[in-house]
C-alpha cells in the first residue's frame, strides 16, 4: 500500500536561512506513513518508531514537498513504511530526492489495543497508480 502528498513550503515551516525545518518534514513524513499504513490495515495506527532519516538536500522556502510513503513489510500487528521526499520549484522544475526514512507503524483496534494487520500484496515502485 502507497500514499503520496504534496505540501508547498511557506515561510513560517522556514528556520532564518530559509530552509525547512527538519521537525517539519518529519512531521509530513510521519504524515504520509500513517496514511499509507492505514490503507494496508484499514484501521487507525500508530507511529512505534522512526528510523534512519537522512536529510541529504535541503528543501527552501516556496519549493514544494512531495513524499510517497511506501509499506514495505508487514508483521502481526506492524508494519514498516519507507519515506521518498522529492523537492522541486514551485512550477515542477528541478525535481531531486532530498530525504529518506523510515517508520514503523502498529495498527490499532476500537479499544486502542495492536490488532493483525493483512497480508501485503506486491507492489514494484512508488510510481504504480
Amino acid at each position: 500500500m502507497k500514499a503520496t502528498l504534496l505540501e508547498s513550503v511557506f515561510p513560517t515551516d522556514t528556520n532564518p536561512q530559509g530552509t525547512l525545518f527538519g521537525g517539519q518534514l518529519v512531521a509530513w513524513m510521519d504524515k504520509a506513513a500513517g496514511i499509507a499504513a492505514m490503507r494496508q490495515a484499514r484501521c487507525t495506527v500508530v507511529t512505534a518508531a522512526i528510523e534512519n532519516i537522512s536529510f541529504k538536500v535541503p528543501i527552501l522556502v516556496g519549493e514544494l514537498v512531495e513524499l510517497k510513503a511506501l509499506v514495505v513489510s508487514v508483521g502481526r500487528t506492524s508494519m514498516v513504511v519507507e519515506v521518498e521526499v522529492f523537492r522541486e520549484g514551485p512550477f515542477g522544475s528541478d525535481r531531486e530526492l532530498c530525504t529518506v526514512g523510515r517508520f514503523t507503524m502498529v495498527a490499532l483496534d476500537e479499544e486502542r489495543r495492536p490488532t493483525p494487520v493483512p497480508a501485503l500484496e506486491p507492489v514494484s515502485q512508488y510510481d504504480d497508480d
